[in-house]
């Protein structure tokens, strides 16, 4: 018997049950399971249980082996950088190793985009961060909410699209879902340290008056300050 759900819900279902049972560990690199199998078991039909498939493929976590059926990549093929890869990592308990990768990452990335913001973010763009910043502000009474969340990424990924440097750009996706995982997972405070509300605002107007030492200083207290935050809150 198949599953009465909508398709999209059903498929969205699998994929995550499936990857993060292989990003946790269930699934062990080098196990096999046969497609008609996850079917059966998870009462999906073949259809969606391929396409769930295709998906983690696209991952980087399984290969699909003709007459062997689909077997688990090992980790050093996973990409790392997928969204969804990032937040089974969070969720699971390889959470304290995503953390501290990702910090290591966001202090390299962030502050060169920063840096190079101050010289090429376009007057639109300068304003938009400005205008983020001031959001922020407005909501850092309830920094684990939707609204404060919901600034802080565009502020995060225009800043990013602000370097002028489309690889940086394309790390968007990457930095929201650490500030996702952060707020899904009580890693966030309830009222935002104040500190950090100020080195945005510092970002923000270092880039507008092109000052890029100043932008990529501020940034880098604001990647310390939050890798510092989540290791408590995680601990």
């Amino acid at each position: 018997m198949t599953s009465s759900a909508p398709a999209n819900t059903v498929h969205e279902s699998l994929v995550d049950e499936l990857g993060r049972a292989i990003v946790d560990g269930v699934h062990a690199p080098g196990s096999r399971m046969l497609t008609v199998e996850i079917a059966v078991r998870r009462g999906v039909s073949r259809s969606a249980a391929r396409e769930a498939v295709r998906v983690l493929e696209s991952f980087g976590l399984v290969w699909v082996r003709r007459k062997s059926g689909v077997e688990v990549r090992p980790r050093s093929d996973w990409n790392v950088y997928a969204p969804e890869v990032i937040a089974w990592r969070l969720a699971g308990p390889g959470r304290a190793e995503q953390l501290r990768e990702l910090s290591q990452l966001r202090s390299v990335v962030e502050p060169l985009a920063a840096q190079l913001a101050a010289a090429n973010a376009t007057p639109e763009q300068k304003v938009d961060l400005v205008s983020l910043v001031v959001q922020m502000g407005e909501e850092d009474h309830e920094a684990d909410r939707d609204r404060y969340l919901t600034a802080d990424i565009r502020f995060h990924r225009l800043l990013l699209e602000a370097s002028g440097n489309g690889m940086l750009a394309a790390l968007g996706g990457t930095v929201e879902a650490v500030l996702r995982g952060r707020t899904a997972h009580d890693l966030m405070p309830h009222v935002a340290d104040s500190d950090a509300v100020q080195w945005h605002r510092d970002v923000a107007f270092a880039v507008a008056s092109g000052a890029g030492d100043v932008a990529a200083a501020a940034m880098r207290n604001i990647v310390s300050e939050a890798d510092q935050a989540m290791q408590r809150a995680a601990e």
